[in-house]
């Protein structure tokens, strides 16, 4: 009797074509997703961080310090912004003000200033208060980007500028020892030759020494967030909200489906109204409905957690509103596809928790490889939480968030008229 009921359970499941997806195709495509993320063996897939590098020395130690930082595969370093399309002028270089700028606005995580008198005195033993510190402009929503590039920026030195280093340990070591005689300073020099020569035939080769040791003094200053509670509050407040407001967008669009089963929508559709008189108020229900539990979202977080919501209302308000639109519109279109309750709660599913991992939701997208953070400019929860973070992590205007708008509505907009294609069925049934 045991091998029967097995079969008529295997038939039951492959008719079921939600409960199937459900069972194998959710789990390998998070399955995917987290291993393209955090299974990443080659360095060759590990994103780049951008850096921002202003070289206000401009001297031989400084030049060698930026070469090094180029020529190393987890950075990508930035001297100017990049050129317009179709300008052939090349952008001015950047300075500490347009630097800060840049990672005020979210361009690059962190910015290195090297300051004039660098050169005279790069590297710092010990407590040394005369030497040049360079200054380190950081995004604090990112910890990961500082303390890479720190590390970076000391592997650099100690494999660009190993006579200098050399040179500079001279130094102290005659101020806290004593001089050199004219013999051990006249070995020293030819010592220091020689490691210029092969500094200089390095550099040519593209290709950096090791072996020697040293510091540069590094001042991190946050430029983002240092004077925030709770600074990460809301991007979860975004992420997850936008995440669950998917949810329960397709929910409430599954109305249709009922009422398509029950018989109500046909007499709906013998009345005045229109189906597309009917999905539209359908679909401003289902907005204002987001647009309400955003907000209630939002005041948990400014009841609970101290988020800095009314000092950004109209901000939330322009992408509260959008996205829920988005949110909605989508709902509508899913439940335009499907048939049943139950197609619908799959597929629902499937779309919004992938959604949902790649468009940042469940973790920040500066995690994940460069393709994936392309990828998931395909999924409203991106934009949406790019859109909030200008608003309560960057203290943006209105005026900045109009990409992110623009890209929501024009994406509701375009599942509502894919909806109300689709819902032709219902018409003609």
């Amino acid at each position: 009797m045991i091998l029967p009921i097995v079969r008529t359970a295997v038939i039951a499941l492959r008719r079921d074509r939600a409960a199937l997806a459900l069972s194998f195709v959710l789990p390998v495509a998070f399955f995917s997703i987290f291993a393209s993320i955090f299974g990443r063996s080659g360095g060759n897939s590990t994103p780049k961080i951008a850096v921002i590098v202003v070289d206000q020395d401009r001297s031989q130690a400084s030049s060698d310090l930026l070469k090094a930082l180029e020529r190393d595969g987890s950075l990508e370093v930035r001297t100017a912004p990049p050129a317009k399309k179709n300008s052939k002028e090349r952008p001015a270089d950047y300075t500490s003000a347009t630097a800060e700028a840049a990672v005020k606005a979210g361009d690059v995580p962190v910015a290195l200033i090297v300051p004039s008198g660098f050169g005279a005195h790069p590297i710092s033993f010990g407590n040394d208060s005369n030497a040049p510190q360079i200054e380190m402009l950081n995004d604090s929503s990112d910890p990961i980007a500082p303390q890479m590039v720190t590390g970076l920026l000391q592997k650099a030195a100690m494999t660009a500028m190993p006579a200098v280093m050399a040179e500079q340990g001279m130094k102290y070591t005659e101020r806290y020892i004593g001089a050199f005689t004219a013999e051990q300073r006249k070995q020293m020099n030819a010592n220091l030759e020689a490691m210029r020569q092969i500094e200089e035939r390095n550099s040519t080769q593209e290709q950096g020494t090791s072996g020697f040791g040293g510091i540069v003094a590094v001042h991190a200053r946050p430029v983002v967030g240092e004077n925030k509670n709770n600074p990460m509050i809301s991007f979860y407040a975004a992420g997850i909200g936008v995440m669950f407001l998917l949810f329960t967008a397709s929910g409430s669009a599954g109305s249709l489906l009922d009422e398509a089963e029950s018989g109500a929508l046909d007499r709906v559709l013998s009345s005045r109204i229109t189906m597309t008189g009917l999905l539209a108020g359908k679909l401003t229900f289902n907005t204002l409905l987001a647009f309400v539990q955003l907000t209630v979202m939002f005041l948990w977080g400014r009841a609970v957690f101290k988020l800095d919501f009314f000092n950004h209302i109209p901000g939330f308000v322009v992408m509260g509103l959008s996205t829920a639109f988005a949110v909605a519109a989508f709902g509508m279109l899913l439940a335009s596809v499907c048939h049943t309750r139950a197609q619908l709660g799959a597929l629902s599913t499937l779309l919004i928790l992938v959604m949902s991992a790649v468009g940042g939701s469940m973790f920040p997208r500066y995690f994940m490889p460069q393709a994936m953070q392309k990828a998931g400019l395909w999924t409203i929860n991106a934009w949406a939480i790019d859109g909030f973070t200008k608003v309560f992590w960057r203290d943006q205007p209105v005026s900045a968030l109009w990409p992110q708008v623009a890209v929501l509505v024009a994406s509701g907009a375009v599942l509502f008229v894919l909806a109300r294609r689709l819902a032709r069925r219902w018409e003609y049934a």
